[in-house]
């Protein structure tokens, strides 16, 4: 996928303010069975947003059916790796689990494997062990012809593409049923928060109790100013320190975070303004997202006929 813009560092982490953008993996699976072409009917009444675990069964079945295809033009492909769910809440706007601060800190592990995966993984060994011109057959038979795309105008601004062609391309419309609908509805409906989150941070209630959580974080010997401030600063004060020490300060910090959290009730408000806030800036996008909505279900419940559920 190729975008034709940019977002500030600060901007997509404030987006995050609910949902994780960490990454991290939780093995593997797959299945030789394909899912049936026929559309799968999901009533108004039935239109909801997929769960997390929901939505990893459907990148397990993207997988699957991406190895198939893979294997299908003479090329090895392995399931996998697949963020889990407790590496998905890495990157929030703030901390308020306690246990999970006290296990996961910032989620470094969840870096550091993922890194690990950009290095070692066999998707990644095997094309670089290829000759260049396989290489080049390899990577248009999975990600596609980037000369011939698919391109939406996302709601901030700006467009995002993702080719036609490819077996990832292939494997999302098995899934999906319709690639272009499917992408355009997604890249719609996810691509509102820019919209939404500077009103979040400028909101009286989310500054009253930004400001509670930060006395509540210097009575507690770290004097941060908001969560974005932690964030900002947190490479800088760890880049000398070994991954163990690193870790360890950092697991000190989220917890002193979430302990605040939890006590100035900042994780229930900004979940409470992010509902309603994004429930405004849907209402322009009403029909986008029911389709993001149906196409998501329709996805799931193909992705469990190719896992035999």
């Amino acid at each position: 996928m190729r975008r034709k813009f940019s977002i500030s560092v600060a901007v997509v982490a404030a987006a995050c303010i609910t949902a994780g953008c960490g990454t991290g993996t939780d093995g593997t699976r797959s299945s030789a069975k394909r899912p049936k072409s026929e559309s799968v009917a999901i009533s108004d009444s039935e239109l909801r947003d997929l769960t997390v675990p929901e939505e990893m069964e459907i990148e397990y079945a993207e997988y699957a059916l991406v190895k198939e295809c893979m294997e299908n033009k003479g090329f090895k492909y392995w399931v996998g790796p697949v963020a889990s769910t407790d590496a998905r809440r890495a990157g929030r706007y703030v901390i308020d689990d306690i246990a999970w601060a006290k296990k996961y800190g910032y989620g470094r592990a969840f870096d550091e494997a993922a890194e690990k995966d950009r290095r070692d993984h066999p998707n990644v060994r095997y094309p670089n062990a290829l000759q260049r011109k396989d290489r080049i057959r390899y990577n248009t038979a999975l990600n596609g012809d980037y000369d011939d795309v698919l391109s939406v105008e996302l709601p901030a601004g700006g467009t995002v593409e993702t080719p036609r062609t490819g077996c990832w391309a292939g494997a999302r419309t098995q899934l999906y049923g319709d690639l272009e609908a499917w992408f355009k509805a997604r890249k719609t409906v996810t691509g509102l928060t820019p919209l939404y989150v500077p009103d979040i941070l400028a909101d009286e209630r989310m500054k009253k109790t930004v400001a509670a959580w930060s006395r509540c974080m210097k009575e507690a010997g770290r004097p941060f100013s908001s969560p974005d401030e932690i964030r900002e600063k947190r490479i800088t004060e760890t880049e000398k320190m070994s991954s163990e020490e690193a870790r360890a300060y950092e697991i000190d910090v989220a917890v002193t975070e979430a302990t605040c959290a939890v006590e100035t009730t900042l994780g229930k408000t900004a979940r409470r303004l992010e509902r309603e806030y994004r429930s405004i800036a849907l209402k322009k996008y009403g029909k986008e997202n029911s389709a993001y909505q149906r196409m998501g279900l329709a996805a799931l419940s193909r992705a469990r006929e190719l896992a035999g559920e």
